[in-house]
């Protein structure tokens, strides 16, 4: 099953071509990492996924981008964003409290009644693996956290809206080997029920959580494969090249 059919994609931003004729599927309730270097077009292939390149105002596109058999820029902006939720490279918790952080969305969305938010909240924190360490404190203040729990806690407030698709961008850049391992640990169980798109400059973090790896080079899609073959027997000298550090 694919979650996103992608042909013959194209994005400037300006003058400048930041994606080229990129053609691939994403598949479903899988993990695709995505690898390459700076200036690769890795962040805006995946800010196209829920449009929010949309918002440079030198933006333009062609191609066609689906998700679900429908076009995504045929659909209602709040809907694909819905759908399709996002986790930043650094933890950005609003200044409320943990509850409150994770119920957020859930309002914005309708729901009032304390019950019902109550619910959300705690199926999403246990998604996130944060419960058992937050469950005595919700009322404090989300900035109270470390910073590997505030990550967490940004995954679970994208998780308590029920999107079908989580973007990772850089969720683990600034994180500690402990809480790399717990938001990773996460993300393997998410795909359960997810589809995860993860980019990420750590070539061993997408060999030890991908299903799938994309690698990118000057805004070109250069290989896509099971990740196991991309890092054993890559078909292009780049891919290995990379993946050795060889440069980037």
């Amino acid at each position: 099953m694919v979650a996103f059919s992608i042909r013959d994609l194209n994005i400037w931003f300006g003058a400048v071509h930041a994606l080229s004729n990129l053609t691939m599927d994403i598949p479903a309730k899988e993990i695709l990492s995505v690898i390459g270097p700076s200036n690769s077009g890795k962040t805006t292939f995946l800010r196209m996924l829920n449009r929010l390149n949309e918002l440079n105002v030198n933006f333009r596109m062609s191609g066609a981008v689906d998700m679900g058999g429908k076009d995504i820029r045929k659909m209602e902006t709040e809907l694909v964003r819905k759908k399709v939720g996002m986790v930043f490279a650094l933890p950005l918790p609003l200044p409320l409290s943990i509850f409150e952080n994770v119920a957020y969305g859930v309002r914005i969305h309708g729901v009032k009644n304390r019950n019902k938010l109550e619910v959300s909240v705690e199926r999403a924190l246990r998604q996130a693996y944060l419960w058992e360490e937050v469950k005595d404190r919700l009322e404090l203040s989300a900035f109270k956290l470390s910073g590997g729990q505030q990550q967490r806690l940004c995954i679970a407030r994208t998780l308590a809206v029920e999107p079908e698709v989580i973007l990772f961008d850089e969720p683990c850049s600034g994180l500690d080997p402990v809480s790399t391992a717990k938001v990773e640990e996460a993300m393997m169980k998410l795909k359960t029920d997810y589809t995860i798109v993860l980019v990420t400059n750590n070539v061993k973090q997408a060999a030890r959580v991908g299903d799938k790896t994309a690698f990118f080079l000057s805004g070109k899609l250069v290989e896509l494969d099971k990740t196991d073959t991309v890092f054993t027997v890559p078909r292009d000298k780049r891919t290995d090249d990379y993946i050795r550090g060889k440069f980037g």
